[in-house]
C-alpha cells in the first residue's frame, strides 16, 4: 500500500511515518520510482511503536525492544529473553518520573494553598 493508505490505516501523520523509517523503526520497501510500499506486517509495526511510544518509551529504546515483541500494539508479548530486564528498568525510569512530577504537584499545591483565595 502507498504512503496515503498507510496514514487512513494506522491513523499516522506521513511526517511520523518518515520519521519512524529515519529512526530505523520502520522500513518500507520501495518502488523503482522512489514511492514507498507498505506491507500488512508495517500496520502492525506501527501499531507496536504507537502503543509503546504510548507506554513512555523513547524512539530509541523502541528500537532495541521493537525486533524482541510480538503481537499487535494492543497485546504484546516480549520473546527475547534480556527484553523484561529492559523494560522494567525502563518502568522503574517512568515510575521515577511520576514520583518527580507528583513531589512537584505537592509544592505548587501548597504554594497555592498559602495564597489569596479567588
Amino acid at each position: 500500500m502507498r504512503m496515503g493508505d498507510m496514514v487512513r490505516r494506522t491513523g499516522v501523520s506521513e511526517r511520523l511515518l518518515r520519521y519512524y523509517e529515519e529512526q530505523g523503526l520502520l522500513t518500507p520497501s520501495r518502488q523503482p520510482s522512489g514511492y514507498r510500499v507498505y506491507s500488512e506486517a508495517d500496520v502492525v509495526t506501527v501499531r507496536r511503536i504507537r502503543g509503546l511510544l504510548a507506554a513512555g518509551l523513547t524512539t530509541a529504546v523502541i528500537a532495541r525492544v521493537l525486533p524482541c515483541l510480538e503481537g499487535d500494539g494492543a497485546h504484546m508479548v516480549p520473546v527475547c529473553p534480556d527484553l523484561v530486564a529492559e523494560l522494567r528498568g525502563e518502568r522503574a525510569r517512568i515510575t521515577s518520573a511520576i514520583d518527580e512530577l507528583r513531589a512537584a504537584r505537592d509544592v505548587l499545591d501548597a504554594v497555592i494553598a498559602a495564597g489569596p483565595r479567588g
